[in-house]
C-alpha cells in the first residue's frame, strides 16, 4: 500500500489516539489503514509504541537512592564545619558533586546521625568525679535557654539541652539524668544565676556551688569605665565652665541649657570623681590578685596567704567599697550601691577552692620552707612567661623540690575558679543558632560529639581533644567514624554500645 500523503508528528499522535480509544472494536484498524494509506502491521506496530509512552509516562518515578557513607559524611561537614543551612548544602553538593538532594533527604540524614550522637553521648561517662560548668544561652524565644553542662577541666559537653524553660525544674531534670547515666561530679560552677543555685541545692544539697570571678571582675569593669567616662566628661567640662565664669565676671548672661559658672564648685566635682575612679581601680586590682589561685604574702615569714587570712582580706575590701559608695557623685551612686551589693552577695561563694588547698600549703612549707614555697608560687603565676607549662617548670626547679613542687602544681592547675570552658562552648552554639534559629537536641548532640572528639590545633592542649583530657583516651579524632560515617579505606565502623535506658527529651 502506498502513502498518498506526508504525515506530520501531530496527525501520527491523533491517529494512535484513535486506536489506543478504540481499542477492542471490529474494523477500526482496517478502516483507518485503508483511510491514511497505512498498512495494517504499521498501525499495530504505532500502537504498541503509544501505549508504551502513555504507561512510562503515568508510572511513578523509583525512589531516589539512600546516599552513601561518603555522601553523608559530605553532608554532615557541611552541616558543622561550614556552618551550612539546609539549602546551603543542597547547593554545595549539587555544584561540587553534581547530586541533587532533596531537602528532606538531606534533613533524614542529620536526624540519623542526631541520634547516634545522643547513643554515643549517654554511653560516655568519665570514671573519676568531674568538675562542672553551668551556664544558660538564652535563644529567640524569650524566656527559654539553651542549658549546658560542660567539663571545667577538659571542656568536654556532658549534655546541651533545646530551648527550655529557664527554672530550677529543668535543670533539676537535667542533673537527676546526668547522674543516672553514671556522671559523677566533686564541684558545679556558674555565674551564679538563680534556677542554677537552686537546683543544685536539691539534686547535691551537701556540695557548695561556687561562683565564677570573672563574672564578678566584668561587674567592677563596668561601674569603672562608667566613673572613667564622668572623669573625662568633668575634664572636658571644665573649659566651658571657665569660660562661662569669665561671661559672668563681664555682665554678660550665661549660655547654655543647664549653665555652670562657679569654677571652685566644678573643681571639686572633678577632684571626687577623680578620687573616686582611682580608689574603684586600686580596688579592684586588690579583688583580683585576691581572687587568684595562689596569693603571694606580703611578709616573708609567709610564703602564701591561708585562706582565712584571704577571707578577711576580702571582707575588708568590701567595708572600703561600701565607704566608697558614700562618696561617689549622685550620678553614679545607684551603679556604686549595685556592685557592692553583688560583690557581697557573691564573696562566699568566690574562693570555696581555697581551703582544699591549705594543707598541701603547710605541708609544702614544712618540707622546702616558706622562701622555695613562694618562690614556686611566684613562678606558678608567671607559667605563660617562664613554662608555659608545669612541666616546663618543674624543668627548671632543683631535682630536691621536684616531688613536692608536682603536687603543689598539679593541685594549682585543677583549682576551679571560672566558668569559661561553658562559655566557650556557647560561643561555638551561636553561629549555629544564627543559621538554623533553633537548634534541635539531636543537632546539639551531633556538635558536642565533634567538639569532644576535636584535636585542639595549638596551645597548652595542642594535639589534645576535651576526651583525651577528661581521662577518655581515644586515639580516634574522627568524630563521623564514631557515629558510624567511616572515611574511604576504613574497613569497619565504630560500634556504639547498646543505649540502657531512653534519655528524657531535656537531655542530649
Amino acid at each position: 500500500m502506498v502513502q498518498t500523503d506526508s504525515r506530520t508528528p501531530r496527525q501520527q499522535a491523533q491517529w494512535v489516539s484513535s486506536l489506543l480509544a478504540h481499542s477492542g472494536r471490529y474494523g477500526v484498524v482496517t478502516h483507518l489503514s485503508q483511510t491514511i494509506g497505512v498498512a495494517r502491521q504499521t498501525l499495530y506496530r504505532w500502537k504498541e509504541k503509544g501505549q508504551a509512552v502513555l504507561e512510562a509516562a503515568f508510572t511513578p518515578a523509583p525512589a531516589a537512592a539512600e546516599p552513601s557513607g561518603q555522601l553523608e559524611r559530605a553532608i554532615l561537614t557541611l552541616l558543622v564545619e561550614a556552618h551550612a543551612s539546609y539549602r546551603g548544602i543542597q547547593q554545595c553538593l549539587q555544584e561540587l558533586l553534581h547530586r541533587h538532594l532533596s531537602l528532606g533527604t538531606i534533613t533524614a540524614v542529620v536526624q540519623r546521625a542526631g541520634q547516634r550522637a545522643q547513643q554515643w553521648l549517654v554511653s560516655q561517662t568519665p570514671l573519676s568525679p568531674r568538675a562542672l560548668a553551668l551556664d544558660e544561652l538564652y535563644g529567640s524565644q524569650r524566656g527559654e535557654a539553651y542549658l549546658s553542662v560542660v567539663d571545667s577541666r577538659s571542656g568536654a559537653v556532658w549534655a546541651s539541652t533545646s530551648p527550655v524553660a529557664v527554672d530550677a525544674e529543668s535543670w533539676t531534670l537535667l542533673l537527676w539524668q546526668l547522674q543516672e547515666q553514671g556522671l559523677q561530679w566533686e564541684t558545679t560552677i556558674s555565674d551564679g544565676g538563680k534556677a542554677i543555685v537552686e537546683a543544685v541545692q536539691t539534686v547535691v544539697p551537701e556540695q557548695p556551688h561556687r561562683r565564677d570571678v570573672w563574672h564578678v571582675l566584668q561587674g567592677c569593669h563596668k561601674v569603672q569605665g562608667r566613673l572613667d567616662r564622668l572623669v573625662e566628661g568633668l575634664e572636658k567640662q571644665a573649659v566651658t565652665v571657665a569660660r562661662q565664669a569669665a561671661r559672668l565676671a563681664a555682665g554678660k548672661s550665661l549660655r547654655g541649657r543647664h549653665p555652670k559658672s562657679d569654677v571652685a564648685a566644678h573643681a571639686v566635682e572633678l577632684a571626687q570623681a577623680q578620687y573616686v575612679a582611682r580608689s574603684l581601680g586600686y580596688l579592684s586590682a586588690e579583688l583580683r590578685r585576691l581572687l587568684e589561685v595562689v596569693v603571694l604574702a606580703p611578709t616573708a615569714g609567709q610564703a602564701l596567704l591561708p585562706s582565712h587570712v584571704r577571707q578577711g582580706e576580702l571582707e575588708a575590701l568590701l567595708a572600703l567599697r561600701d565607704e566608697l559608695s558614700q562618696a561617689t557623685p549622685e550620678s553614679r551612686q545607684d551603679d556604686m550601691v549595685k556592685l557592692a551589693g553583688h560583690l557581697r552577695a557573691a564573696l562566699p561563694h568566690l574562693v570555696l577552692f581555697a581551703p582544699s588547698l591549705d594543707a598541701l600549703h603547710e605541708q609544702a612549707c614544712q618540707v622546702l620552707g616558706a622562701s622555695a614555697l613562694h618562690l614556686i608560687a611566684w613562678a606558678w603565676q608567671r607559667r605563660a612567661i617562664l613554662g608555659p607549662t608545669s612541666r616546663d617548670l618543674l624543668e627548671g626547679l632543683p631535682p630536691e623540690w621536684r616531688p613536692t613542687a608536682e603536687s603543689l602544681l598539679a593541685a594549682w592547675d585543677a583549682a576551679v575558679r571560672a566558668s569559661s570552658a561553658v562559655e566557650n562552648w556557647h560561643s561555638i552554639l551561636r553561629p549555629y543558632v544564627a543559621v538554623h534559629r533553633q537548634l534541635s537536641t539531636g543537632f546539639l548532640a551531633l556538635l558536642a560529639v565533634r567538639h569532644n572528639h576535636r584535636l585542639a590545633p595549638r596551645g597548652l592542649h595542642r594535639g589534645q581533644s576535651p576526651l583525651m583530657r577528661s581521662g577518655l583516651a581515644d586515639a580516634n579524632s574522627d568524630w563521623l567514624a564514631v557515629l558510624g560515617y567511616p572515611s574511604q579505606g576504613t574497613v569497619h565502623a565504630a560500634q556504639l554500645s547498646p543505649q540502657p535506658h531512653p534519655p528524657l527529651a531535656l537531655v542530649a
